[in-house]
């Protein structure tokens, strides 16, 4: 293991340990471990933290966003628009539906939809629009949504990397028909395994993913509709309402070792904004430089922990070669060359924060470059 890895998961779960195991040996000592109290808790207050009526537990980012399309209705010979700069489970849930995905660019300051792209790829098969909150920033929902309407389409957010992030004061996830968000253990907001959850306004819509999620049954478990097993286990739950709590606090930390990178580093490499009416949670910090590979090395050298959030765009990737061919995805494809994730976590210390940028201003003194921005 890196001195310094880009993400430490282990390091939270043990700050936060004595609760972690109080609510484990809560939920143990109940022998009830599925679809039980904890998970109707944690819909609760996590759908009171995001501000939205409903929120449905499922068993991870990728079948929220499954199951939210199946409840829009999305099938196939539908389309839907995302990003091609995102991770895979976006476009493989939006597959699994049995619609098509349509990819577009991404605008290079954000890494998030082009709304522009979007508004031009729209067809008269256009079913819904994913926009992908990514790296903690808020895409451009607002104008996203007022382009959707115009239309008639619906927008379910990807906001599996965007916990406690905002747009104008309101936290994603309220704002389109429904959102999905992961919690996968590197998230902001991370279970020790998976799981997942949709949050929506709309009584119908929960309700009908309350079904999906569990085989279609009722309260008599008789299958009203098909559906799937995608449930949220009574552990996570339980695990999971403990770490809401410390949410805020811990993204506040994330904002403040990002000051302290973007502080150091924008006159060398390019660093992440925040748009005016943004509230940034900074799940990754992602610089980008025209000497990535070269920088990732050098930092590996020195035990410093780096990733590539993504080195491949989906359309690249051989399952699903083809994809995007019908939009210029040049953005998207500079983008995967040049972004370095760097060691972001709240559990890091500001010395070792100051440490990695140390470093890495190093390496452009060392190599006489003035500046790698592309």
């Amino acid at each position: 293991m890196t001195k310094i890895p880009q993400a430490n998961p282990l390091a939270e779960n043990m700050e936060l340990i004595s609760e972690i195991s109080d609510s484990i040996n809560r939920v143990v000592s109940t022998g009830h471990y599925i679809q039980g109290s904890e998970v109707e808790s944690f819909e609760r207050e996590f759908s009171d933290y995001i501000g939205t009526a409903f929120a449905i537990g499922v068993a991870s980012g990728t079948d929220a966003i499954k199951l939210g399309l199946c409840a829009l209705g999305v099938a196939s010979g539908d389309e839907v628009i995302t990003v091609s700069h995102t991770a895979v489970a976006t476009v493989a849930a939006i597959e699994q539906c049995g619609a098509t995905p349509v990819l577009v660019d991404i605008d290079p300051s954000t890494f998030t939809m082009d709304v522009g792209k979007m508004q031009r790829s729209i067809t008269a098969k256009t079913r819904a629009i994913i926009p992908v909150h990514l790296y903690g920033h808020p895409a451009d929902i607002d104008l996203i949504l007022q382009v959707a309407n115009q239309y008639g389409i619906d927008v379910l957010e990807d906001c599996a990397q965007a916990h406690g992030a905002s747009c104008k004061g309101k936290r994603v996830g309220g704002w389109g028909r429904l959102a999905g968000f992961s919690f996968y253990p590197t998230k902001n907001l991370g279970a020790i395994g998976d799981g997942g959850m949709i949050v929506t306004n709309d009584p119908d819509l929960a309700g009908k993913i309350r079904l999906l999620r569990e085989y279609g049954w009722n309260n008599r478990r008789v299958s009203e509709i098909s559906g799937f097993n995608s449930r949220l286990d009574e552990l996570q739950a339980a695990i999971l309402r403990v770490k809401l709590k410390h949410l805020d606090k811990q993204n506040e930390l994330r904002r403040s070792f990002a000051n302290v990178y973007t502080h150091s580093l924008s006159d060398c490499v390019g660093t992440p904004i925040e748009k005016p009416d943004a509230f940034h949670v900074y799940h990754l910090y992602v610089i980008r430089s025209l000497w990535r590979d070269q920088l990732r090395a050098f930092l590996a050298e020195s035990e410093i922990g780096t990733g590539i959030h993504y080195p491949f765009p989906v359309h690249r990737q051989p399952a699903y070669a083809g994809l995007g061919m019908n939009n210029s995805l040049r953005l998207t494809e500079q983008a995967a060359n040049e972004i370095l994730s760097l060691p972001l976590y709240p559990q890091m210390t500001l010395e070792q924060v100051e440490h990695v940028a140390g470093k890495i201003r190093e390496y452009f003194h060392k190599h006489a470059l003035r500046s790698s921005k592309p």
